[in-house]
């Protein structure tokens, strides 16, 4: 919506005018980096894919427990912001590493990923990470910020892709 990455269910037509009232365009496009079918609806396959490769879900092994997997305060509190996410692709299609190339993973699959390698519970760290030690994983990442500032939901995504860094480099 005039060029700004948001969802526009979020945003308040009032918010857009200019505060001397003068009449405006608005322009609504598309999302970028992902294929248009038609007028201003996207193909989001690329986008759930990187999703689904990074396994977004609690890898344990053995019987299924007969009670609740118990976690502490602070084991959750450990990955809480990244547990936000609404897969809208608001931060990924901000990104220009992924407009440029649509075989980065993007924000959003890394910060569904984080929000399970730093889960207490899940025994799927290891191979997450190797996932996105990948050349179109999280050292693709440039650092603007831009995923960071296009999420609806306040998620520090940029944070998020740096802890999954750091915890690549001291996994070795």
């Amino acid at each position: 919506i005039n060029g700004v990455n948001r969802l526009a269910c979020k945003v308040l037509m009032k918010d857009l005018l200019p505060k001397d009232g003068k009449p405006i365009t608005i322009t609504i496009a598309p999302i970028r980096g992902l294929p248009v079918e038609k007028d201003l609806y996207v193909d989001m396959e690329p986008f759930f894919k990187a999703f689904r490769d990074v396994k977004p879900y609690l890898i344990t092994s053995g019987n299924p427990p007969s009670a609740e997997r118990i976690q502490s305060q602070s084991d959750r509190a450990r990955f809480d912001d990244t547990t936000k996410c609404i897969l809208c692709a608001c931060c990924t299609t901000s990104c220009p590493v992924f407009w440029a190339d649509g075989s980065y993973f993007g924000p959003a699959a890394i910060v569904n990923a984080h929000r399970f390698i730093f889960d207490s519970r899940d025994e799927g760290a290891a191979e997450r990470l190797e996932i996105l030690n990948d050349a179109e994983g999280v050292w693709r990442c440039r650092t603007t910020f831009n995923c960071t500032d296009a999420c609806p939901r306040g998620i520090q995504v940029t944070q998020a892709i740096q802890e999954v860094k750091r915890a690549l480099l001291f996994a070795r």
